[in-house]
């Protein structure tokens, strides 16, 4: 987004919503991290400590979300590169 028609306190101000989003957004990505792989991996409580089995679950749990939340981000942005081309045409 341009902002250079906006005064120094607007863009400040947009910098600061913006920055807010993101940190929304992040907080609520890893949230769905850590519910999803929990529920899928975590279902021997007798210990406090994870099993090895379980740890493992866990990497390759975030390893898949983490891979897929890259891939979905790297399609929205050639869809919007493609999006903005098709616009300046």
């Amino acid at each position: 987004m341009d902002f250079s028609g906006f005064n120094a306190a607007e863009q400040t101000h947009m910098a600061r919503v913006i920055e807010k989003k993101q940190m929304q957004d992040f907080m609520r990505m890893y949230s769905s991290l850590v519910e999803r792989c929990f529920t899928s991996c975590c279902n021997d409580f007798t210990s406090k400590a994870l099993s090895s089995k379980e740890e493992q679950c866990m990497m390759n749990c975030a390893d898949k979300f983490l891979k897929h939340s890259e891939r979905v981000g790297a399609r929205f942005a050639e869809q919007n590169a493609e999006a903005m081309n098709a616009m300046q045409k």
